[in-house]
């Protein structure tokens, strides 16, 4: 599961080109996704993502240690284009949504 989490937000920290800007800079959900692959059966791959992303990423480049993201995903936006698939992963059985709709990382 926490690959799941971590690797979306990997993901838009490290496409972004604005962290270059003055910090703190605000995710423009308008323009960001949080998407993912993940090998099935060891012979085909999964791909989809989450549309609804929003957060901060704050980065200094004087000091890396200062730097942080702070991102929150809405859960319910996910989307691998088969719409079964869908409905599993939004279950109790993976992520749960109707208990835990937004997913949150902080570093």
């Amino acid at each position: 599961m926490h690959r799941l989490i971590a690797s979306p937000i990997a993901i838009v920290v490290l496409v972004t080109p604005a962290l270059g800007r003055a910090s703190p800079w605000e995710i423009d959900p308008a323009h960001t996704s949080a998407q993912f692959a993940v090998r099935h059966l060891m012979v085909s791959t999964v791909r989809g993502e989450f549309s609804k992303v929003s957060g901060v990423v704050s980065f200094d480049d004087q000091n890396l240690s200062k730097s942080s993201v702070a991102a929150t995903i809405d859960a319910t936006s996910l989307n691998t284009r088969v719409a079964k698939r869908d409905e599993h992963l939004k279950s109790p059985d993976f992520l749960d949504v109707a208990k835990y709709p937004t997913l949150t990382f902080t570093s």
